[in-house]
Formats: structure tokens, sequence, C-alpha cells
């Protein structure tokens, strides 16, 4: 471990897109309280904070693990910018749940269909991707469905996932890229969409 520490970031990040996640848990140490007190920083709220440190983490390892991280030299900026992206993504979805007025619009909202109950084909739809989706979980191996379970179901931090399953956080963020990637696999492999568009 100490011969890693000594490592550059770039180094480390090829060490880790090799398969030794111990270079993964260096650079994690190396950056995690200056990037969660950027964070926090400027969401202010610290379940938020703790949930985008933890988006950043994961779409981080997915490009590395994919083979398209190419900022060599910059990993900690390129790390920032990806905080900076999720946080831009997160309060632009805050102000577009806004409540609208009637009165900003020519047109009438209220005979709007996109903005009516679900009709009943809608419904129908959003039954089968929901039928489709517990069997895709139910297919992955068990440390994977029990980590996207976690996550997903009973809305856990990777923190308190790790501790609950006696795991590293870079293992429990490992454990939930493989359940996507599987899952993501298995529906194409059984054609099903899974979008409700």
């Amino acid at each position: 471990m100490d011969t890693f520490c000594k490592r550059t970031d770039e180094e480390l990040v090829v060490l880790y897109a090799c398969g030794d996640n111990t270079a993964f848990d260096v650079l994690l140490e190396r950056h995690k309280q200056p990037l969660y007190t950027y964070i926090l920083y400027t969401v202010r709220h610290n379940g938020l904070a703790e949930d985008i440190f933890q988006d950043t983490f994961i779409k981080a390892i997915t490009t590395i693990k994919q083979g398209r991280y190419t900022e060599t030299g910059k990993f900690k900026a390129w790390l920032m910018r990806i905080a900076h992206n999720l946080m831009i993504d997160y309060f632009r979805l805050k102000k577009n749940e806004n409540t609208v007025s009637n009165d900003d619009y020519q047109l009438d909202l209220w005979n709007n269909s996109s903005l009516c109950e679900e009709t009943v084909e809608v419904k129908m739809v959003r039954k089968q991707v929901l039928s489709d989706v517990r069997k895709l979980v139910a297919s992955l191996p068990d440390s994977q469905r029990e980590v996207l379970e976690m996550r997903y179901y009973r809305d856990l931090s990777f923190k308190e996932i790790a501790a609950h399953t006696g795991v590293s956080i870079n293992t429990a963020l490992g454990r939930m890229r493989y359940a996507i990637l599987n899952m993501r696999k298995m529906a194409e492999e059984h054609k099903m969409v899974l979008t409700m568009d």
C-alpha cells in the first residue's frame, strides 16, 4: 500500500484499469476530502452531498473501466468536473420540478395530455417495465443484487452498504457497476425495453 501512495494519479488510474482495486482505494483516499468538501460547500446538504460524491465515483469507475478516461495529468480536475456536472443536473431537475402556472402560457396547460393522469396504456407499460426490472434484478449474482437493492430500494449510501456487507466502499461501487452492466446486457439479450417513452 505504501508503494501505491507514492505513485501519481495517472499511474494509479492505469493500475486500476488493469484490475488492481488497491490503486483505486488510494485514489479514493487521496481525493475524497477535497471532493466532498467542494460538493458540500455547493449543495449545503449532507445527504445530497454524499449522494453526489458517490455518484461521482461511480461515474469515474465506469469511465476508467470502459477505457474512456483520457484526462492525462488532470485526474483531480476531472473528478471535480464530474461532480460539478452532477450538481448542475440536480439543480436543473429541481428547477424543472417547480409548480407551473397556467397564466404563464398561451395554451391551456390543463388540457395538455402530458400533464394529465396516466392513461391505461401508460400504466400497463409501466407495470411491464417494473416486472422486467424485477426479473433482471432476481437474475443477478447475490452480491450484486444485494448492493443494488440496498442502494435503490432501501436508499442506503455506499458507505452504509459497505458497512452492512463487510466490504470496502470501492468493492460496493464495483458490485453496483457490474449489476447495472449485467442488467443492461440481459435486457438487450431478451430484447426488453426498459423506458417509458
